[in-house]
């Protein structure tokens, strides 16, 4: 007897003759083969993931692909970790790849989180000057987030995700079953981007989050999916009229700016996730807003109070054990690559649902907002 099929949301991201679709749902990976087999024209793809997924869910991957036809080859595995986002494994996953005699019209596909999808991706856009890739994100941060919209990249001494390139998926898989596998840490750090949605553009779905963010968080399947499914749209939305981040798609960088440095400050490992960073970036933009008089204070306060209530940092001093050096984080924000003409883009919000880009923000205002944030409670 088998299983009914998944119940499936599909969000379309227009693009042309580039546009694909985002299928959502819990269980959906399982299903998933058929489509899987139209993208690579019934040849297994290249599948890269990492040690932590590969014993979770490459078997449910290798299994679908072999009842849609497909003899599904070994997987390159990379060790977890965003330590990986590096020109050492880079190198060692094009090689790999390389190694396999790839034509163009082989299929790279990315099962794993953030950083496979990234790197991955990267590898695509280069191999042969770009081959196509399918994304099944396996973490709640790169279901909302990172496997949609086409950025590829890898980190470098000198900053995050300066080097890489726009490579847009032929196919994006989110099952919300695999977020079941995952830490409470891991699930709370892709939250603070699926909240970001709701600052930037939605204060409807904000206030949906402010009732059963809990729920998303703790695992209600239903509401996972709606929050997935609702992510997604959003960012199908803004990156199909902006793809290469030339007006609004600047705005899905809401608390990046503030993350990354605080980030990079931490060596981006594990006492700071990326989306732990967002939390906090986010919350210091409101804060900025605030005290650039461009938005009201209860504002910032509910945008606060609802990263922190679900369990999120809010604050550079949340993070236990780090000394922060405010300099050092003014620093490495003026190395953001958002930086044009020397001058920092800030993505600031008048209200929630209403965020927008800033370039002409006073420094001193900036390191006060920084300052306070520092200083232990």
């Amino acid at each position: 007897m088998t299983s009914a099929p998944a119940a499936i949301d599909t969000v379309r991201l227009d693009l042309g003759a580039r546009s694909y679709d985002i299928l959502v749902g819990d269980g959906v990976l399982a299903d998933a083969g058929e489509r899987i087999a139209a993208v690579t024209r019934g040849r297994a793809p290249i599948v890269v993931t990492d040690a932590n997924v590969a014993p979770l869910h490459l078997d449910t991957l290798n299994a679908a692909m072999v009842e849609a036809g497909i003899a599904p080859q070994p997987a390159i595995v990379l060790p977890a970790g965003e330590k990986t986002k590096d020109f050492g494994h880079f190198q060692q996953l094009m090689d790999d790849v390389l190694g396999r005699g790839i034509e163009r019209s082989t299929v790279l596909l990315a099962l794993g989180g953030g950083v496979i999808g990234d790197i991955t991706g990267f590898a695509a856009a280069s191999a042969l000057r770009g081959i196509d890739f399918i994304q099944v994100p396996t973490t709640l941060l790169s279901q909302v987030d990172s496997s949609v919209g086409g950025k590829t990249g890898i980190n470098s001494r000198h900053g995050k995700n300066l080097i890489g390139a726009f490579h847009q998926p032929r196919l994006v898989i989110a099952d919300t079953a695999t977020l079941d596998t995952l830490p409470r840490r891991e699930v709370l750090a892709g939250y603070a981007e699926v909240v970001k949605y709701g600052l930037i553009r939605q204060p409807d779905f904000f206030a949906w989050l402010e009732q059963n963010g809990r729920r998303v968080v703790d695992g209600d399947s239903d509401a996972r999916r709606h929050a997935v499914t609702t992510s997604c749209r959003a960012k199908a939305a803004i990156v199909g009229v902006d793809e290469r981040e030339s007006g609004d798609r600047a705005l899905l960088n809401l608390g990046h700016t503030f993350g990354h440095a605080l980030e990079a400050a931490t060596g981006f490992g594990q006492t700071l996730l990326h989306g732990e960073g967002v939390a906090i970036g986010m919350v210091l933009a409101f804060d900025l807003s605030v005290r650039l008089g461009l938005c009201p204070a209860e504002d910032a306060r509910r945008a606060r109070a609802h990263l922190a209530a679900v369990g999120l940092p809010v604050r550079p001093a949340d993070i236990p054990g780090v000394a922060w050096d405010v300099d050092g984080l003014v620093r490495s924000m003026a190395k953001d690559k958002k930086v044009q003409d020397g001058r920092i883009t800030f993505i600031l919000a008048d209200r929630i649902g209403n965020a927008f880009t800033r370039r002409d923000v006073d420094a001193a205002a900036v390191r006060a907002v920084l300052d306070e944030a520092v200083t232990p409670a």
